[in-house]
């Protein structure tokens, strides 16, 4: 891109904010309504009122999980966060940063050829800041890998 705009002060953290907030919401809220109902049904047995409980923990965890990818940026390198991975790697193994139209979030192009999906930036709910900070990380690492890319 052609933005000549300074790259973020380091450390930063990049995560979607908003479809962090409303899976978290929606994890307390699935868990409160299933322990509620654990509790207040009258013909529910102990082995019942505990698999709704279990249940709603289950399904809680499941959308916490789902919420915990980010991307953190600092002088040595990044850390890519994703559901279930987290992956660190020097600046100078990023060879550029991808966000195109359509894509459901950024993808880093690596120095061994790969390319290493980065949820923690995403445009769901929150189009225009996922572009905002594709563009703060492709500038950290244009910055401080040297590269001469756009």
């Amino acid at each position: 891109m052609t933005e000549s705009s300074a790259p973020p002060a380091l450390p930063v953290t990049f995560r979607p904010g908003r479809t962090r907030a409303v899976l978290l919401a929606a994890a307390a809220a699935i868990f409160a309504v299933l322990v509620v109902i654990a509790v207040i049904l009258p013909d529910l047995n102990p082995g019942e009122r505990v698999s709704f409980v279990f249940t709603g923990a289950l399904l809680s965890g499941a959308l916490v999980l789902l919420s915990r990818p980010k991307v953190i940026a600092d002088e040595s390198g990044v850390t890519v966060v994703n559901i279930a991975t987290r992956r660190r790697l020097a600046w100078a193994e990023i060879v550029q940063v991808n966000l195109r139209p359509g894509d459901p979030w950024v993808f880093l192009n690596l120095t061994d050829g790969t390319s290493l999906p980065a949820l923690g930036i995403q445009p769901g709910i929150a189009k225009q800041q996922a572009i905002s900070d594709a563009r703060a990380l492709r500038a950290l690492a244009d910055a401080r890998s040297g590269s001469e890319h756009g």
